[in-house]
């Protein structure tokens, strides 16, 4: 094969599932091709085709699937008619797959060494001991810390980053030509995400590995791929360069999923989020002509359902092509019409005060048998904030750094070890949910990461948002409960008629709505929203973001959002706290939050958050190393382990001394030793190139 001839085609592919009912067609008339060294990315919601397209390449179906059209070339050879031997062979040794959820790669019973081992051993024969080598070899480029430990450890001894970085090490054992990523860091933190994927960069250029790189993360793409194909609905429709396809696009889905996602200065009052209008069509429910047509602003009766719509080259650049019969007569530039420009409510009073907020966990050191001295861990420490009607306080931070405690102890859920929680100047910190008032439960509530886990399987929505009204004491019978149930399906855009839907037939977007209604059901004056909207896609999340915002500017009520991307922080947020290991480090404006200075926890955290915008210049800072235990947790300040400005610091105070709250400015406070000078000359993480 030659440097101008594609590793990897797809030729007018179509693969469809049968059931007994019916055929469904997945995906029709894919075409891409991935060259020699390059990084492809496939961008579009759930349901789109994306993994389909990828289980295709693998031959990996299962027993309904089957390609009906179409052919996968790779390095000139047709994978379709290969037998079950021949595909043995290609697979793990010169095409690799890496799947979004690590554990579900790794085998629970066998230790991390054996599991790499295997891999070159199978497809190879190389010996035990040139397999341990490369094994050593691979686990050390992967940036784990102590390798020899990692080969000896279980997948349960380690952290989801660390697992995930093993699957990628296992995927490269064998240096496969193609590397086939199918959301491979949508369970992680940001800032292990910016690890991973300087890391798949990195071992990219090092092996020479081409990659097909699924995800519904646009900014993601830009920052890992050469070219981008965007999905909908079983087609491709639109492909090219990432310039082409993020700065000139050509296709209306294209510029909807733009519109739907918070960019660096997007206002949710004077420059809102747009939904993607309606639902996304099921596969045998699909429309005459194009399938987007339905959502589509452009849409002509009579044209663009008149017959199949074909992907044609866009004029001018041979590589950029699109699936729209009007995108020469489309104004990309135009702004999006019919947006409704909203007013931020008056931010009140406080209604909720923390003050010195301690919650710790005594453990065993053996948690297995209960053996040993007791731990402590300290979830919590010295939280202090006040929270006012009307506004959103954003709280974000990785995993393990507390955000959950808190909100755990502010819904009576635990009770804290130490400080005040405070509601109308009621102190609540020592009360737990079943003592507390039906008044103060239904004041505070709080909307779930996952929709799926959240809603009874085998009670009708309508029922199960009545039952919420009947544990707050809303109504004074059934009748007057369905009325009220009626106009909170009204007020998260529902239509009435889901009141007799079963969970089951509703989208992941229609459950987390169903679950805002139930928060609202007793007129919640505080919401915890943790991570709302990190399970849905992006089209999804601008409505459901929207949704909060006009429910919160309605009902005036105070939103706490839990959540680790930025993007939807800084677009909906009015004050942002950071948490590390438990401490408040940093608590400002949304402004004064991502303007320097920073805590340098906070530079970092904005570094690793990818945007999809070519006109953004980010600086770049990788956290080296995990989040330290709670249970054992680093003297001084807390993120001393891993911070890049410890050296600005005269002698050990980060390793002896936990940092005061400085106050930067009126509303703003920073945890840190740095000095003010330091502080002072920190440069902006984000900056956005002028025209």
């Amino acid at each position: 094969m030659t440097e101008t001839e594609p590793l990897l085609e797809i030729d007018n592919l179509s693969i469809s599932f049968f059931t007994r009912l019916r055929e469904i067609p997945a995906v029709m008339d894919f075409s891409a091709k991935i060259m020699p060294g390059e990084a492809l990315g496939l961008v579009g919601e759930s349901g789109c085709g994306k993994s389909t397209v990828a289980l295709g390449v693998m031959q990996d179906l299962g027993v309904n699937g089957r390609i009906v059209g179409g052919a996968i070339r790779f390095n000139g050879r047709d994978l379709c008619s290969m037998t079950p031997e021949e595909l043995r062979k290609i697979r793990g040794k010169e095409i690799a797959m890496i799947y979004q959820e690590p554990m579900a790669s790794l085998n629970p019973a066998m230790k991390i060494g054996q599991q790499l081992m295997e891999v070159p051993m199978i497809h190879e024969g190389i010996s035990e001991s040139e397999a341990r080598k490369r094994a050593l070899e691979v686990v050390t480029d992967v940036k784990l810390p102590d390798p020899e430990r990692i080969l000896r450890a279980y997948p349960h001894q380690l952290s989801g980053g660390q697992q995930q970085r093993i699957v990628i090490a296992m995927a490269l054992m064998s240096k496969p030509a193609l590397l086939i990523l199918d959301e491979p860091t949508t369970a992680l933190d940001v800032t292990v995400e910016a690890a991973v994927v300087e890391l798949v960069k990195d071992l990219g250029r090092k092996y020479g590995t081409s990659m097909l790189f699924i995800s519904h993360n646009l900014g993601l793409i830009l920052e890992t791929c050469d070219r981008v194909c965007v999905m909908y609905s079983g087609e491709a429709v639109e492909r090219g360069n990432i310039s082409d396809v993020f700065d000139t696009m050509r296709h209306p889905y294209t510029q909807a999923l733009f519109r739907s996602i918070p960019l660096p200065g997007a206002d949710k009052n004077a420059r809102p989020l747009v939904a993607i209008p309606g639902n996304f069509p099921l596969p045998h429910e699909r429309p005459p002509g194009c399938n987007f047509g339905p959502r589509c602003d452009y849409f002509q009766e009579g044209r663009c359902d008149a017959r199949d719509i074909p992907i044609v080259g866009v004029p001018g650049n041979e590589r950029h092509w699109s699936r729209c019969l009007r995108f020469d007569e489309i104004d990309w530039d135009a702004p999006p019409a019919d947006v409704i420009t909203k007013t931020k409510g008056d931010i009140g009073p406080v209604v909720l005060k923390m003050d010195n907020l301690k919650k710790y966990y005594e453990v065993a050191a053996n948690a297995l048998f209960g053996g040993g001295d007791k731990k402590v861990v300290k979830a919590n420490e010295t939280l202090s904030f006040e929270a006012r009607e009307s506004e959103t306080l954003a709280i974000v931070g990785e995993s393990g750094c507390g955000k959950s405690t808190f909100a755990k102890v502010l819904m009576g859920l635990e009770t804290a070890t130490d400080g005040k929680i405070l509601i109308d100047n009621r102190e609540i910190q020592s009360t737990p949910i079943e003592r507390r008032l039906t008044k103060d439960v239904a004041d505070i509530q709080m909307v779930f990461q996952n929709p799926f886990d959240t809603l009874n399987p085998s009670m009708t929505v309508g029922r199960q948002i009545m039952r919420a009204l009947e544990i707050f004491k809303v109504g004074k019978n059934d009748s007057e409960r369905r009325d009220r149930m009626l106009t909170l399906l009204d007020l998260v855009k529902l239509p009435r008629a889901f009141a007799d839907r079963m969970p089951r037939q509703l989208s992941g977007g229609q459950k987390q709505r169903v679950g805002i209604a139930r928060a609202f059901a007793g007129g919640a004056r505080i919401v915890v929203a943790d991570e709302p909207v990190s399970a849905l896609d992006v089209s999804v999340q601008a409505a459901v973001t929207d949704l909060l915002m006009e429910i919160q500017r309605e009902q005036k009520t105070t939103l706490l959002f839990i959540s680790h991307d930025l993007s939807i922080v800084r677009y909906l947020s009015d004050r942002v706290m950071v948490m590390y290991l438990g401490h408040v480090v940093e608590l400002g404006t949304t402004d004064q939050v991502f303007s320097p200075p920073y805590h340098p926890y906070t530079e970092a955290l904005l570094s690793a958050v990818p945007i999809a915008d070519t006109k953004v210049q980010k600086k770049h800072i990788v956290l080296e190393g995990d989040i330290p235990s709670a249970m054992n947790p680093p003297s001084g300040c807390p993120f001393q382990t891993r911070c890049s400005w410890k050296s600005k610091v005269p002698g050990n105070l980060c390793d002896t001394e936990v940092p005061p709250l400085r106050k930067m400015a009126e509303g703003h406070h920073i945890k840190c030793h740095l000095s003010d000078e330091e502080l002072a000359a920190m440069e902006p993480v984000i900056k956005i190139a002028a025209e």
